[in-house]
């Protein structure tokens, strides 16, 4: 066995993650699976799974269901809350004994341990947002691919280093924006990028507001659950289950409202749509040149992400983007439309409309733009891990689409606009912002 990738190495514009190291042993179990399947890496590309909630396991269910036991197998998973991981290893045997398969998942003490095991090719990753970065290049620089949920980090700066990793180390990174793999986003940004709409003149975004509060209780911290390597580098706080994630189900986690872990619906929500808004102008190695936005953060107890965001932002070809927030309980589905001279077009998760419905049965013929298509992203990682060449997501993709949300959150968080260069990735004479690149609390 080869060296193991330490994780605490990894600097990370001072976001380093603690992962605690272990002495567990990985040969063994490699070399045990290699003789109950008899199946090479290059036959089966075998997966780890850091982080072991409620989107991990919406993913683990995907990649099984569509690409069943042949083309991928799930070989370990870790997670800081044991009695997690361990329910997600019953899961995935649960789900290959009904296949006909016997199968052992691994389960590891550490991400540390987890990607220094060398029976794992490709890793996903679906942690709190303020772990990713590190997370993410332990993986990179211990030779795996990586499936990374959305938003792809938590600052502007370890996005940017991100992409420098993925790209020395000669590694597949997929962002978790599973609507580059939705029919009804590709065709309205199919659209858009043809020039089928006429020139794009704005393009609206909806997402949804938050709610609730979470007042601090205090409580033990749950026996399985290493809770000072849940917080990593964050601030050390006194446990409250609000403050982390249920532990009774898989209903939302409380970290997802809290400025520590993770930026609310803009990173949330946002991060989906306005990845659809970088696709369809084909601005996903650029940005606009000034965002505006503006946000409510009530007083809510331990959560204090905003409720509302809202924003207007300007590209320099002179597309308006407006950020629009819809209530909690509204009939409106979160979506974005594509508003151009001679149409538009609009897509949620459940439909598609156009102002000619004949748009929508129109595809491009010989030498016109053609954006990438993925039927499903799981099978487009997978894919892209077996020919190495980039799939629909790729970490440019995450790191272009998350840099568009954080500067409507560090806009709201200053009160006033910023302008941006997206060439160079900084703000334009702005010290104040500036320093939002690389910490997001004021």
């Amino acid at each position: 066995m080869g060296p193991r990738t330490n994780i605490k190495e990894i600097h990370l514009m001072q976001r380093r993650v603690f992962i605690r190291t272990t002495a567990t042993t990985v040969m063994a179990a490699a070399l045990w699976n290699g003789r109950v399947w008899g199946q090479s890496p290059s036959e089966t590309i075998q997966l780890g799974v850091i982080g072991c909630g409620r989107q991990a396991r919406n993913n683990i269910l995907n990649f099984i269901a569509r690409e069943g036991v042949n083309g991928t197998r799930f070989m370990a998973v870790c997670d800081v809350d044991r009695k997690r991981a361990r329910k997600i290893a019953e899961l995935i045997e649960q789900r290959y004994r009904e296949a006909g398969l016997r199968h052992r998942v691994r389960i590891h003490d550490s991400a540390e341990a987890l990607v220094s095991d060398p029976g794992i090719d490709a890793v996903q990753i679906a942690t709190p947002d303020h772990t990713h970065a590190a997370l993410a290049m332990a993986a990179v620089a211990a030779g795996k691919d990586v499936y990374l949920e959305k938003p792809l980090t938590y600052t502007i700066a370890e996005g940017q280093a991100l992409v420098r990793a993925v790209r020395a180390q000669g590694r597949v990174l997929q962002t978790g924006s599973q609507q580059r793999s939705s029919g009804y986003f590709h065709t309205i940004c199919q659209l858009a990028a043809a020039g089928r709409l006429g020139q794009i003149e704005a393009v609206e975004v909806r997402i949804p507001t938050d709610q609730g509060e979470a007042l601090f209780e205090p409580m033990a911290v749950p026996e399985e659950l290493d809770y000072a390597a849940w917080l990593g580098t964050a601030q050390k706080v006194p446990y409250t289950e609000k403050r982390v994630h249920p532990q009774a189900d898989y209903s939302r986690p409380g970290w997802m409202q809290i400025e520590d872990y993770g930026h609310g619906m803009i990173t949330n929500w946002g991060a989906h749509m306005l990845d659809v808004v970088q696709w369809g102008l084909r601005m996903d190695a650029s940005g606009p040149v000034e965002v505006q936005a503006e946000a409510d953060y009530p007083e809510r107890g331990i959560w204090n992400v905003h409720t509302r965001i809202t924003g207007t932002s300007r590209y320099a070809n002179g597309v308006e983007l407006r950020l629009v927030a819809i209530p909690q309980g509204s009939p409106e589905q979160p979506g974005v439309r594509f508003i151009g001279t001679e149409g538009w077009a609009k897509a949620d998760r459940g439909q598609f409309e156009a102002s000619d419905r004949e748009l929508l049965r129109w595809r491009p013929g010989d030498g016109e733009v053609t954006l990438k298509r993925s039927s499903c992203h799981y099978q487009d990682f997978i894919q892209a891990i077996r020919s190495r060449t980039d799939p629909v997501a790729p970490v440019e993709v995450g790191h272009r689409s998350n840099t568009l949300c954080l500067l409507h959150a560090i806009s709201a968080k200053l009160g006033r606009p910023v302008r941006w260069d997206p060439r160079g990735e900084t703000f334009v004479d702005d010290p104040e912002a500036q320093r939002f690149l690389s910490r997001m609390q004021a």
